[in-house]
């Protein structure tokens, strides 16, 4: 697999754009490269919320979702080198993994709102 995050929309979004800096709030599943979830903010009932920016999220998600708009879906492939690395995450995540994500973008809130 190359460096660099593969982007699939699903669904263009037509609201406000996700960009550096923005309060962003998210349903998503992630994936190991074998079809395993490892994570689902559907799981846990609530949508995820963060600010986009390289020290509060994966270097894949940074990259891979600034420009979605919100209401809209893509999906993400984020190679071991723009996720975790040869870090082990948690009991799921083994080191050198690429990992794909679904991710539906509910809201974003950027400074001048």
């Amino acid at each position: 697999m190359t460096d660099e995050v593969t982007i699939e929309d699903e669904l263009l979004g037509e609201g406000k754009a996700a960009e550096k800096g923005a309060l962003i709030t998210a349903h998503y599943r992630g994936f190991l490269a074998d079809g395993t979830e490892f994570d689902s903010s559907y799981a846990k009932g609530r949508p995820f919320q963060t600010v986009l920016s390289k020290n509060k999220v994966i270097q894949g998600w940074f990259i891979g979702l600034q420009g979605m708009k919100v209401g809209g879906k893509r999906k993400l492939w984020v190679p071991a080198s723009l996720a975790y690395g040869e870090r082990q995450i948690g009991a799921m995540i083994p080191p050198g993994s690429d990992l794909y994500f679904e991710i539906d973008l509910l809201e974003v809130l950027t400074r001048d709102d």
